[in-house]
């Protein structure tokens, strides 16, 4: 599957932008070079997610737990361009997925842990997957069996068992069996496929040889579509983005001159594998420098603290809220852990204040840079090379894509960045006047997956993405842009993209409900947190917890579920007559 006209790859090739490698090219040349480097650790509370003792494991290791996730995936029928639904928390497997999938030159679909059946139905609509992959168990509880219940019986179940998968590469009948409900083939000696599977049959070399030499004779290209990730966007439900190899080196290299960590450095990723945050700011870039990269699932201060400590971790990620809070406890930290391996902490997702960045350097020594990006390719950052002054950094981003400015990231020079007045779409030059944002170039993806109406609104006639955010030209040079808002109503709680549309499409089902919209309110610890609005027909009573019910039973994700109800008479309309979600909160 490829998504970019051959005259956009050939324009990025010509310049030097896009290239030749991939996900698994990238594995490849570390695996030569540092092949007994310990590189990737799972989280010490592991057994408590998935079961089994947290592996550490060396560049060999992790090709040879490889190679047997993969022959498992092949042996249940995957083949190149087949898409894998995936979800699993932050543990080494879901890496392994990725690189099994980059080898036998799958699309990745990974979703978040908190999504339902609800949300899975609706992905498994849309692209149609082969499979999914997921864990046995989590949390003590039943996970991929029940979770994988609601999709199409074309799609396959891989059931991982956490306890034990990691402990040996041997690939037996009983390991196909224990993945569960996945229509595995055997394998015979010439490489004939049957659907017979049990122990006295199933030739073991037989399978690892049809794997191997079916993976050697791919043809994988880096403009192949590789993932396809979920977004909110600023309207109506989840959109599909898919992006190439080629998309996520774009956007890794901007991380890469913004965070700019030696070879062999030691990362900690605490965001989960479904979107820019890790796949582009840890998962390719761990493999270009050789890293070692340490897990973290789900954020606990104690917990990441001493992994911070104890693995000598030189860069990891936080969301602003977190920053907060550290910052906050700071006494308390410097008393029990030992950060003094920290040099530098990405943040984004919602405004920084001053005050974090200064006090995150004064206290700790650490420089926090201020990413913005997206899914789609928004790659905006401020670090401390380009933006010096912390009380810069915290509201302003470099003018990326100007032709006329010049910065130390490269990525600067190769995209292109402008803001319009969102009436007009006019271009806007001047300060103090807010736009939209609109970007352009190696970074950004080539559209939503099967959406052209939303395609359609989604970029320029000349070929920016409208990024839906709102921006200010700033600075003493006009050489910033500054946050302002976004153009649509969707909420970001936690960091995580909420459509309020979607949120009025499921309550409005709601048989107390007669008209509905949802709003976000600000929340010093969440960022926003989510509020129902809702109308109710004559005679009708209705609670948070009888609304919060409903969601449950829909199976929709606990974190869209809204935290605050009020009832009112009318909806505030405009004189076409749209919900003005900005006048139903007030705090």
């Amino acid at each position: 599957m490829r998504t970019s006209p051959s005259t956009t790859i050939e324009h990025y090739q010509r310049l030097g932008w896009w290239g030749k490698a991939t996900l698994r090219s990238l594995f490849d040349k570390a695996l030569r070079d540092f092949a007994d480097r310990e590189a990737l650790l799972d989280p010490p509370n592991r057994q408590a997610l998935v079961g089994g003792e947290p592996n550490r494991l060396s560049y060999a290791q992790i090709d040879a737990l490889t190679d047997k996730l993969g022959c498992l995936m092949y042996a249940s029928g995957l083949r190149q361009g087949d898409k894998v639904l995936l979800q699993m928390p932050n543990v080494v497997e879901i890496v392994l997925v990725y690189l099994a999938a980059s080898r036998l030159g799958l699309i990745v679909s990974p979703v978040a842990m908190q999504y339902g059946q609800f949300e899975l139905k609706t992905i498994d609509k849309l692209i149609r997957p082969r499979a999914y992959i997921g864990f046995q168990r989590f949390k003590g509880e039943r996970f991929a069996g029940p979770q994988s219940d609601c999709l199409d019986e074309g799609c396959q179940t891989l059931i991982i068992d956490g306890r034990d998968f990691c402990q040996s590469v041997t690939i037996d009948a009983s390991a196909l069996s224990a993945l569960g409900d996945i229509g595995a083939k055997s394998i015979d000696a010439k490489g004939v496929e049957s659907n017979r599977l049990d122990a006295e049959t199933f030739d073991t070399e037989a399978l690892e040889s049809a794997y191997q030499c079916y993976i050697e004779q791919l043809e994988i290209d880096a403009n192949d579509i590789f993932t396809i990730c979920w977004t909110s966007g600023t309207t109506g439900r989840s959109k599909g983005v898919p992006r190439s190899h080629n998309h996520w080196l774009a956007s890794t290299l901007a991380s890469q001159d913004a965070i700019k960590l030696r070879p062999g450095a030691v990362m900690l990723n605490p965001f989960p594998f479904i979107n820019m945050a890790a796949i582009g700011g840890f998962l390719f870039y761990w493999l270009q420098i050789g890293a070692k990269l340490v897990l973290h699932h789900p954020f606990e201060a104690n917990l990441l603290m001493s992994q911070l400590q104890n693995e000598a971790v030189q860069y990891t990620i936080f969301p602003p809220a977190v920053l907060s809070q550290l910052l906050g406890n700071k006494d308390i930290i410097n008393q029990q852990f030992d950060l003094s391996s920290v040099e530098i902490v990405g943040s984004g997702s919602a405004p920084l204040s001053p005050g974090m960045i200064t006090g995150f350097k004064s206290e700790f020594d650490i420089d926090v840079v201020n990413i913005f990006g997206s899914n789609e390719g928004m790659s905006l950052l401020s670090n401390p090379i380009d933006v010096p002054d912390p009380t810069d950094r915290a509201g302003f981003f470099p003018r990326f894509g100007r032709a006329d400015l010049a910065w130390d990231n490269r990525i600067a020079a190769r995209i292109e960045t402008k803001l319009v007045d969102i009436v007009s779409g006019e271009e806007i030059t001047e300060r103090g006047r807010a736009g939209e944002c609109l970007i352009k170039g190696p970074t950004v993806f080539d559209g939503y997956y099967d959406a052209p109406d939303d395609n359609a609104s989604a970029f320029s006639d000349d070929g920016y993405f409208r990024s839906g955010d709102l921006f200010e030209i700033d600075g003493d040079h006009d050489q910033y842009y500054r946050f302002v808002g976004r153009c649509k109503s969707l909420i970001l709680r936690g960091g995580v993209n909420i459509s309020p549309e979607e949120l009025d499409e499921i309550l409005i089902g709601h048989p107390a409900i007669a008209e509905v919209a949802v709003a976000g309110y600000a929340d010093q610890q969440m960022g926003e947190r989510i509020a129902a609005f809702a109308v109710l027909h004559a005679g009708e009573s209705l609670t948070l917890e009888q609304l919060t019910g409903y969601m449950r039973d829909l199976s929709v994700a606990a974190f869209k579920w809204p935290e605050r109800l009020e009832i009112l008479m009318t909806l505030p309309r405009n004189a076409m007559n749209k919900v003005m979600r900005n006048q139903l909160v007030s705090d």
